[in-house]
This record gives structure tokens, sequence and C-alpha cells, in this order.
């Protein structure tokens, strides 16, 4: 029996998506399972297994293609066996709105309307000018019906194109750029966070010196086993993973049904791609040793950047991490991703004179700032939260002990 492959809705909010690319040819066989093409959604480009196996055929849409959810874009079918001469509904959870077109009589009305505004317009032409203005006009390339005349009965002189050739000389040309749909979504979600969810901020400055020296001893443990280099956003990460575990209410979500405990603590990391921001997560990172953390932020960061990114890889983030420190930001504040309830903002490490055993000394500072939900969170949860993960950064092998 024939199998569609459909749309599919990778988000919840999703109604569209775009065909990228083929990853199989027409006629090839494919496996349940395997990569059969890429869709790009308003997060990412994202790669999309074949539902069944069989052969690839009866392709309806072509790579560029905007498609409903749900829409049937080709069939796997058996060996020899024909793919199905009419589109099978498929069940998607959305709803497609087909938008007719218009009728003779509605076409004819438009025309008509369309009409009666040029013969308005036309009207509206000034009806005096001056020889000279025409003149200058023409010459300049100022448009006569964007002009206002300053003469007697409103007539356009000389002085008013002159004027106005040189308002069109000295304005500056105008773009609009509509955005890719990350950057489009990352406005929409952005506003709609900023806007009802309350937020509160709580800062504290904390003493990395530990956390240099952890990155200093761990790091090249790290790379001997791993390949790659330790970050502090892989501290960071680890860290803030075991210390939620202290504080479930700070992983917690906000639904319309209230407040949800989530069972794992999944740590998302603000990532900059070409066209906006990603947050892709990393799975029950309480229980991932340190190594692992690293290496998949580093897989994370490289889909990213390509435009990689798989459903999993954006799905279940519980608290978001984001790291402006390599930008050389001292302290910024972070929208909160919803339904999350809070995000971490991270500045850079850099050295300050603070007080040292009573007298001044220069250490190696760094700035917090928690973004909290206060239909979720009250201050004082807050503070406690950020109080035991600046004791964690100022001891982190010991917090780490258990996952290193």
């Amino acid at each position: 029996m024939a199998i569609s492959v459909v749309m599919p809705a990778l988000e919840m909010a999703q109604e569209t998506g775009k065909l990228i690319s083929w990853l199989k040819k027409e006629g090839e066989s494919v496996t349940k399972g395997e990569p059969l093409l890429e869709v790009e959604t308003d997060k990412a480009v994202m790669e999309i297994e074949s539902p069944g196996d069989g052969v690839l055929a009866g392709v309806k849409v072509q790579p560029g293609a905007e498609v409903p959810v749900g829409q049937t874009i080709a069939w796997i079918v058996r060996p020899g066996e024909v793919p199905p001469a009419d589109e099978v509904a498929a069940t998607s959870g959305r709803k497609t709105t087909v938008v007719a077109p218009p009728a003779a009589h509605a076409v004819s009305h438009t025309a008509s309307a369309s009409q009666a505004v040029t013969s308005t317009q036309s009207a509206a032409q000034p009806a005096k000018v001056s020889p000279k203005a025409r003149r200058l006009a023409g010459e300049r390339g100022v448009d006569l019906a964007h002009v206002r005349g300053s003469g007697a009965g409103g007539e356009i002189l000389a002085s008013d194109i002159l004027a106005a050739a040189e308002s069109k000389a000295g304005a500056l040309p105008t773009t609009v750029d509509s955005g890719s749909p990350i950057s489009r979504l990352m406005a929409e979600r952005t506003t709609q966070s900023w806007t009802t969810v309350p937020h509160f901020f709580v800062v504290r400055e904390v003493d990395a010196g530990a956390l240099n020296e952890a990155r200093q001893k761990l790091g090249p443990e790290i790379e001997k086993s791993h390949g790659l280099k330790l970050t502090h956003t892989d501290l960071l990460a680890a860290l803030v993973a075991r210390v939620l575990l202290k504080h479930p209410r700070m992983n917690a979500s906000w639904t319309r049904e209230g407040v949800r405990t989530n069972a794992e603590i999944n740590i998302g990391l603000a990532m900059a791609v070409e066209d906006g921001v990603v947050a892709p997560v990393i799975h029950n990172a309480p229980k991932a040793a340190l190594g692992e953390i690293a290496v998949q932020r580093r897989d994370l960061a490289e889909r990213a950047r390509g435009g990689k990114l798989r459903p999993a890889d954006i799905a279940g983030g519980t608290f978001t991490i984001s790291n402006l420190g390599m930008f050389g930001v001292d302290a910024f504040t972070a929208i909160i991703i919803p339904p999350q309830v809070a995000i971490l903002a991270v500045g850079s490490i850099a050295d300050r004179v603070v007080p040292v055993d009573g007298r001044p000394g220069v250490r190696p500072m760094m700035t917090l700032t928690l973004s909290s939900d206060h239909r979720v969170v009250d201050g004082a949860r807050a503070a406690e939260f950020l109080r035991d993960l600046v004791e964690a950064i100022g001891s982190p092998q010991q917090w780490l002990a258990a996952i290193s």
C-alpha cells in the first residue's frame, strides 16, 4: 500500500513549510527513518525522514515551493506499484483554507473601481503650471503630481520645481527588508514574550577565578579525550543544570492551566546565526558528563551555523543560557523564551578592582543577570537560585565531580 509523504508540522504555530531539497530522486529506493527531504521552517532547515520503506514516486512538489502543513507532496510505493492518482487527505491537525478566485462580476467591479480611481487622480493633477516650471520639471525629473504650487491659485512655479528637485537629491534611498523566516519568528516571539510575560531581573557579580582555574585544569583532559576546547559556556551549562536540581521551580513551565513541573532539565544555549538567534538544547544535562556537554555544544553550534538543526535539537528546552561574554559585553538582560520561566544572561570575564580580604584587589569578575517570569517565580526564589549558582561557580570542581 502506498504511503503518503506529507509536509510535516514541526512547530506549534506552523501553517506551511518550504521544501528546500529532495535527498532522494524519484524512483530511488528509501528505507524508513532514512533522510528523505529538507524543509525550512521559521526556525531552521531540518531533515525529514522517510515514513516507510519502498520507492519514492509521484513527487508533486519541487524545491522552493511553500506547501501547507499536511499536504501530500510525494508517495512511498512498493517496487512496480503506481502512486495514487488522487491526493489522499493527510491528518495534520491543521486547517487549510482554500481561497477561490474572484467571481467575474467582482473582477469587473474591481476594474471599474480602478478606472474610477485613475480618473479621480487625473482630475486631481495641478491645473496651473508655469512654462518654466514645466520645462524644469522635465529636466530635473520631478513629478508634477507630487509638487504643491506656491503661486496664485496653487500655480506651480519654477521655485517650487527647484525646491522639489533639491529635496529629491538630498533624500536617502530607503529599503524594506522583510527578513528571513528565522528573524521574523524571533521578532514575533520576543515581542510576544516581552509584552505578555511579567519579567523581573536579579543581578549578581561573581568572582570567576575558580571557573577559570577549572577550565585550565579540565580543558586539557577534555581536549585529549574529545578533541575540542572546553569553553566557559560548557562549564556554565553543567553548573546551571546541577543547581537547577535544587530549584525545580526555576525549571518549570507556564501553561494555560498553570505551572507545569518538568521532569527533565534541558539547557538551551542561545546562539547567533546569520539571520537571527536560535537556542538548541542539551537534553538531560545534569546526567551528561562535562565532555559530553562540550561535544553536544560544538555539534549544535555547527548545525546551527549550517542551518541543519534537526527537530529534536530545538525541542524541549526548560532553561536557557545566553552568553555574550565572548563579544566583550559586560552585562545585559535577556528576554525569556516561553513557556520557560527563566533565562540567564552572562557577561564577559574582566579584571576589576574589588574588595579582597578587606583590601582593594584585582579579580576576574563576571556579571550574571537572571530574567524570571513573575507568574511562576518570586524574587526570593530567583535570588536563592542565583546565590547557589554563584556558590557553584566559586567551587566548580566540587559541583562537577559527579559529571566530569
